[in-house]
Order: structure tokens, then sequence, then C-alpha cells
């Protein structure tokens, strides 16, 4: 899941679509996981940073990839999170391999 390291912030719309879930799950990660935190307008509309995409990615990655619970995934972050990063970040240069190769098949 690649999204555009220029952009400086994301709406909750564009967030949505990266991950294919609904804004109502967006909004309710966003209370459960303290490492989520958009920017407000006056308006209250949200505003996600590119780090704000990354944690985002990260819950997903734990949740409906790995299957961990909301609480165990809150625990995995706040026990390892170095090594859990660390293990994303594997995991997502591994998934980007895997489209480039299948993208490069379908070429030739």
């Amino acid at each position: 899941m690649e999204h555009p390291k220029d952009k400086l912030y994301y709406s909750i719309g564009e967030v949505s679509k990266m991950f294919g879930v609904n804004q109502s799950l967006i909004r309710f990660w966003e209370s459960e996981f303290s490492v989520i935190k958009p920017r407000r307008n006056k308006k209250g509309t949200r505003f996600f940073t590119p780090k704000d995409v990354d944690n985002f990615h990260l819950i997903f990655h734990l949740v409906k990839e790995r299957g961990y619970t909301l609480q165990g995934a809150k625990q995995k972050l706040s026990d390892q999170s170095d090594k859990v990063n660390e293990n994303f970040e594997v995991v997502k240069r591994l998934k980007s391999i895997r489209s480039f190769l299948v993208d490069l098949d379908k070429e030739l």
C-alpha cells in the first residue's frame, strides 16, 4: 500500500480508499489508537499526515492481515514498537517488490 510522500495531508476519504475500508473504521481506530492523531480544521475535518497513514497501515496489518484483536494490537504496539515497526517495514517492502514483479510479468 504505497502513498505519495510528497503530499502533506490526506483526507479521511483518501485514507479509506487506500485501505479499502469505511471511513467509520478510520474514525473508530483513531479513537482506539493514540498513534493516529489527525489534524483538524475549524470545522472538524480530519487531515492525516503520512505518519498517520503509516501508523494506520501498521494497525491494519496487525488487525486485518495478522488477525490480532484490537487489544492485542495495542499491546503489541506498546511492548515491542521498534521490532513491530521493523517487521512491518520488511513486509511493506516485500509487498512492493511483489507488486512490481506482478506488473513486470503482465508487461512481458
